[in-house]
């Protein structure tokens, strides 16, 4: 039987659906999918293990936003394959979230996104790390720092004023393809530009957490 193409676009009126896709390591994972693909397909594509993009297929797929699409037979293991139900999705205006719900929501995506980016970090680290070792002058700087911010009118100011600053950088200095992402959460990665090398700018801000903290 063949198997149903996902629908160019849809407009998401499910809260569940829409929780989902403001995580941004499932919105990544669904942007590998309009094809039918297997968890260790994804995972080769985006640098992660398979057993964490199956973790969050099943995620997807208890709400509704991919579909199995059937199996197949690789050495002595199956594989099943996934696909996502549209090429593209929207948030709905009449989802009507509650102000401190779009707040949370907007938080935990902002918080998944660190965590998917600290593990690109340590990754990028050792690779580079290996490449020094090996003799090779690699270029890199880096800048820790606290901050008091008092309430949430001094954060919330604190986050404009920085992502400001950081949007002031890349455009002065060129964003390497265009696509430097200037939202909360967001990364920029660019592709070598004629004779000047692309580097990764990420600036992530959270709470300070004492030592003994878990």
């Amino acid at each position: 039987m063949k198997a149903e193409q996902p629908a160019e676009r849809i407009v998401v009126h499910d809260p569940q659906q829409a929780v989902a896709l403001l995580n941004p390591l499932r919105a990544h994972i669904l942007a590998q999918m309009h094809e039918p693909v297997s968890a260790a397909e994804i995972g080769r594509l985006i640098g992660e293990t398979p057993q964490k993009i199956n973790y969050h297929l099943k995620a997807l797929e208890k709400v509704g936003l991919v579909r199995k699409t059937g199996s197949r037979q690789v050495r002595n293991l199956v594989e099943v394959l996934y696909q996502a139900i549209a090429k593209s999705f929207v948030l709905s205006d009449a989802l009507g979230f509650e102000p401190e719900t779009a707040r949370r929501m907007k938080e935990d995506g902002a918080l998944s996104h660190l965590v998917h980016t600290s593990d690109k970090l340590k990754r990028d680290a050792l690779r580079l790390l290996e490449r020094s070792e090996a003799g090779e002058n690699v270029h890199s700087a880096t800048l820790s720092a606290s901050v008091r911010l008092a309430d949430e009118e001094a954060r919330q100011s604190f986050v404009q004023d920085y992502l400001e600053a950081v949007r002031r950088l890349t455009e002065k200095y060129g964003a390497a393809s265009g696509d430097a992402d200037a939202a909360e959460g967001g990364s920029g990665r660019g592709a070598r530009d004629g004779d000047a090398a692309s580097y990764e700018v990420v600036v992530a801000v959270y709470p300070h957490i004492r030592e003994g903290e878990d």
